[in-house]
């Protein structure tokens, strides 16, 4: 009977629906984007934990290649992070706490986006769009973890002790940390899509598995020259990065095949 309705609306009452979505996405938002910034010791202190020597992801990874038996250690490093201008440490902190305030509230925002499209499906649409919306939100917080725990402290390691000479010294601005740590989780969320896209491409016939399998070597090799150029010069952190994203590859081809075969 709701269907019903909704469908009977007129164009300005779909628009008066869209309106209060909107207000109230911003409004669940805003809340916890002012959470957010009340509690700042606790967030900074994640947001900041990337760019310390001791992050659990080095301790894992030497605890994990000991039980292994390798003798491996992460070097101890220290990089100096300043305010360059007055606002700066002002601006950064009203920046990430709305950042994380859409990612937190991502799930509402999804469920708002669904809800109001959910009238114009059919049946048979409705079931598989609910699981594709939380398949997508699934991969982006996959995407966004492995740039915290991985990518992003690795080439924090990386790029903040390279030198080229002795005489340079590196200190990063919290501006950059900040734009660096928001760009770098939003390309990880949108790179983990690579599934969904490959799903939609196999449905309308664009791509199919052999095309996928015969490419596959040329994009491990892009992968792990992609990896060797956003890591240290070492092999175990380049092979951090590389085994997730090329398992996302693979992911995508059995999807592929799944499709090829309904």
């Amino acid at each position: 009977m709701q269907n019903n309705n909704d469908n009977q609306l007129t164009f300005g009452e779909h628009l008066e629906v869209l309106r209060r979505m909107l207000f109230r996405i911003l409004g669940v938002t805003a809340i916890f984007a002012v959470f957010i910034f009340i509690i700042k010791d606790l967030v900074w202190r994640i947001i900041l934990a990337p760019s310390d020597c001791n992050f659990v992801t080095y301790r894992f990874t030497e605890k994990i290649l000991q039980w292994i038996g390798f003798d491996f250690h992460f070097n101890d490093y220290a990089v100096d992070m300043i305010a360059t201008e007055l606002s700066s440490q002002f601006i950064s902190h009203i920046t990430t706490s709305i950042y994380l305030g859409c990612l937190i509230a991502s799930p509402y925002i999804l469920y708002e986006l669904f809800r109001f499209v959910l009238p114009a499906l059919n049946e048979n649409e409705r079931k598989h769009s609910l699981l594709i919306v939380v398949i997508i939100y699934t991969l982006f917080l996959i995407g966004v973890l492995m740039s915290y725990f991985i990518i992003f402290p690795i080439s924090f390691r990386f790029l903040g002790t390279y030198n080229v000479a002795d005489k340079v010294n590196t200190m990063i601005t919290l501006s950059s940390y900040i734009t660096s740590f928001i760009s770098l989780t939003l390309v990880m969320g949108v790179v983990f899509q690579l599934p969904i896209i490959i799903y939609i491409l196999a449905k309308m016939n664009i791509i199919n598995t052999q095309l996928l399998s015969k490419y596959r070597k040329y994009v491990f090799f892009i992968i792990a020259v992609i990896s060797a150029i956003i890591t240290p010069p070492d092999v175990m952190t380049c092979i951090l990065v590389t085994i997730p994203l090329y398992a996302l590859y693979e992911c995508s081809i059995w999807i592929a095949k799944k499709v090829n075969k309904t």
